[in-house]
C-alpha cells in the first residue's frame, strides 16, 4: 500500500489516499521515517535484516545449493545462534531456496556374460574406518559438444569422494581411470572392499585384474536390487542436484570438469553431511585419526 501510495501521492495527497486505503496517515509516514532511518525499526525489524545478510552469505558461499536445515546448520557452526524457524521464515522472504534432487537415470548396464562376483555389502554401507569400503558409479552430463560421463568412487566412511574422472566416453578405462585416482589418493587398501552395480565397465575383465592387483575385494550388487549400490547413487545425486541442473548450459568436457573440480573440493572439505554429524568429510575424518583434539574439533562445529 506504501508504494501505491508513493505513486499518487502527488496527484491527490496522502490523506485523501488514506481515507479510501485501510491505513492511517500517521502509519504511512511512520513507515517512510524509518525507510529513511534504520535505526527508528523495531528490534526484531533490525534483527531480521542483520540475519538476512548472513543467510545470503551462507547461501552464496555453498553453491546456493543449501536449504533452511544446512544454513541454519553452518550459521551455528560460525557462532550465529538463531532459531530455525527464524532461519526458514527470512529464507521465505528472500526466495532463497535449496536444491531439490531429482530422479537418477541409470548409465552402467549390467553385463550379463560377465563373471558373477559376489555381494559382499548386502546395502549395508557402512565403515568403521577410512578404506574399509569403497564404493563407485558413474553418471552422464548433457552438453553442446555431447554426452560427459564422470565417474566417482567413494569412501563409505566418511562419504568422502577419492576419484571422479571426466571423459568425453563412456569406456571401462573412465571406471578404471576413477580407481586409479583412488589408489593414488589413499595407497592404503589392506582389507579394503570395492562395491558397485553391475555395469559392464565395473566386470569389465581389466577392472577386476586392477583391484585384485591392489589387495582390494571385489564387491557387486544383487541383480534387480534398487538399492544395491544405493550410496554411490546418493552422492551422484548430491552431484546432478547441486553441480548440474540449473547450472547450464554446459559447453564441454572442460567445463563439466572445472565445475566438478570446485564441487568435489566444497564437497570433501566444507559441505555438511546430515549422517556424519552435520560436519564435512575432512573433519570427520580428522577425528578418526586424531581422536585426542576431538573437543577442539567440535568445537569449531558450533
Amino acid at each position: 500500500m506504501t508504494s501505491f501510495i508513493d505513486a499518487h501521492r502527488g496527484e491527490y495527497g496522502v490523506e485523501p489516499i488514506c481515507e479510501v486505503l485501510p491505513i492511517a496517515p500517521s502509519t504511512y509516514y511512520e513507515h517512510k521515517r524509518r525507510e529513511s532511518d534504520p535505526s527508528r525499526q523495531p528490534e526484531r525489524a533490525r534483527r531480521d535484516a542483520a540475519l538476512s545478510e548472513e543467510i545470503q552469505h551462507v547461501w552464496e558461499e555453498n553453491r546456493k545449493v543449501y536449504g533452511a536445515r544446512k544454513v541454519w546448520r553452518q550459521l551455528g557452526r560460525e557462532g550465529i545462534m538463531v532459531a530455525r524457524c527464524t532461519v526458514e521464515r527470512l529464507m521465505r522472504r528472500m526466495g532463497l531456496v535449496g536444491a531439490v534432487r531429482g530422479k537418477r537415470i541409470r548409465t552402467t548396464i549390467p553385463d550379463e556374460a560377465a563373471v558373477r562376483l559376489d555381494d559382499l555389502v548386502e546395502r549395508n554401507f557402512t565403515a568403521s574406518r577410512p578404506n574399509q569400503l569403497w564404493v563407485a558409479d558413474l553418471t552422464y552430463v548433457a552438453t553442446w559438444s555431447g554426452f560427459v560421463y564422470v565417474a566417482f568412487v567413494v569412501d563409505a566412511f566418511s562419504r568422502r569422494i577419492v576419484g571422479w574422472p571426466v571423459s568425453r566416453s563412456l569406456r571401462s578405462d573412465l571406471a578404471l581411470d576413477a580407481l586409479e585416482q583412488a589408489l593414488y589418493a589413499r595407497p592404503d587398501t589392506e582389507s579394503l572392499v570395492h562395491h558397485s552395480d553391475r555395469g559392464g565397465q565395473y566386470l569389465a575383465i581389466r577392472y577386476t585384474e586392477r583391484l585384485r592387483e591392489a589387495g582390494i575385494e571385489p564387491s557387486v550388487g544383487s541383480v534387480g536390487d534398487a538399492y544395491d549400490n544405493a550410496l554411490a547413487e546418493t552422492i551422484i545425486g548430491l552431484y546432478k542436484t547441486e553441480v548440474i541442473r540449473g547450472r547450464g548450459p554446459w559447453r564441454g568436457v572442460e567445463h563439466v570438469e572445472f565445475e566438478t573440480l570446485d564441487w568435489v573440493d566444497w564437497f570433501n572439505t566444507r559441505r555438511l553431511l546430515e549422517p556424519i554429524g552435520h560436519m564435512p568429510t575432512a573433519v570427520f575424518e580428522e577425528l578418526h585419526y586424531h581422536p585426542k583434539e576431538a573437543p577442539a574439533l567440535v568445537a569449531g562445529l558450533r
